[in-house]
């Protein structure tokens, strides 16, 4: 059988509106792995958060987290891979945000531990329903200033907020050929999300490197959303879920059915079935 690896992003593709994996995804996508399906997911959110999500839910290759930023086996939390800002990138980040004055959620490694910061003092409603999700998640770390906001090696930056707002950051970084910057609103709040990486931190050159990792001849991906396009660019063959963004189902191979009508399982099994009977024939 020809090597595919099989991606599909989280929120709004395979997790439905309660921010889960049905039992019937889990179900169909475990049985596909113990037969030798290669199947990962690429996500915006960290390993945690993640792992959290998809409980129960087997991938037997390395997983795709911080939209690209990081490469990590889920079993034992292990770096397989990942981006970094430089220090002058760092600084930028910093000069733009304090100009505008916002105030993010900045991820940074401290003393080889993984921390998330924030000010409390400087939180809006989009923050603090983020952390009351996040309750007992040993990363975050509260702050009194700037200073202590941006201490750390400092891999990615969130700022939530209106749009107005964010709009003038977006404007600047997605301009700015040493960054990645996302916007987009949030699939479960009305607040808007705006993402700072590296410029090599994204979904489409993290799973380039996996396809080579594992072998593979062949990447077929799922998405939902605008920023799924890079991934679906260098996919063979890419399916935008029903309740995807048209700009995304115009440039898929074909449109499934809804995340809530486990669209991706229901198209693994229905094509992985029929290729294991043509195989085994």
């Amino acid at each position: 059988m020809e090597k595919i690896l099989y991606v599909t992003d989280l929120d709004g593709t395979l997790l439905n509106k309660r921010e889960s994996v049905s039992s019937f995804s889990i179900q169909t996508i475990n049985n596909l792995v113990e037969k030798g399906m290669l199947f990962t997911y690429a996500t915006a959110r960290s390993l945690v958060s993640a792992s959290k999500a998809t409980k129960g839910l087997s991938t037997n290759i390395p997983i795709i987290a911080y939209n690209g930023a990081f490469i990590f086996r889920p079993s034992t939390g292990e770096i397989i891979s990942k981006e970094d800002f430089n220090e002058e990138e760092r600084d930028r980040v910093k000069e733009i945000l304090n100009r505008y004055n916002i105030s993010p959620l900045v991820y940074s490694f401290m003393d080889g531990v993984e921390k998330v910061s924030w000010i409390p003092e400087n939180e809006n409603e989009g923050i603090r329903v983020y952390l009351s999700k996040r309750q007992g998640d040993k990363r975050f770390r509260a702050v009194k200033d700037v200073e202590e906001l941006y201490e750390g090696d400092t891999f990615y930056f969130t700022c939530i907020g209106e749009k107005d707002e964010l709009q003038p950051v977006y404007d600047i970084f997605s301009k700015d050929s040493r960054y990645c910057c996302i916007i987009q609103q949030d699939l479960y709040r009305p607040e808007y999300w705006c993402e700072i990486m590296p410029v090599t931190a994204t979904k489409a050159n993290a799973i380039k490197k996996l396809k080579g990792m594992w072998g593979c001849s062949k990447v077929i991906s799922f998405g939902d959303g605008f920023n799924d396009i890079p991934m679906f660019e260098i996919s063979d063959e890419c399916y935008a879920v029903e309740n995807a963004v048209d700009e995304l189902k115009a440039v898929a191979t074909g449109v499934l059915k809804s995340n809530e009508d486990d669209g991706v399982a229901k198209w693994l099994m229905y094509n992985l079935k029929k290729e294991l009977k043509e195989t085994n024939s």
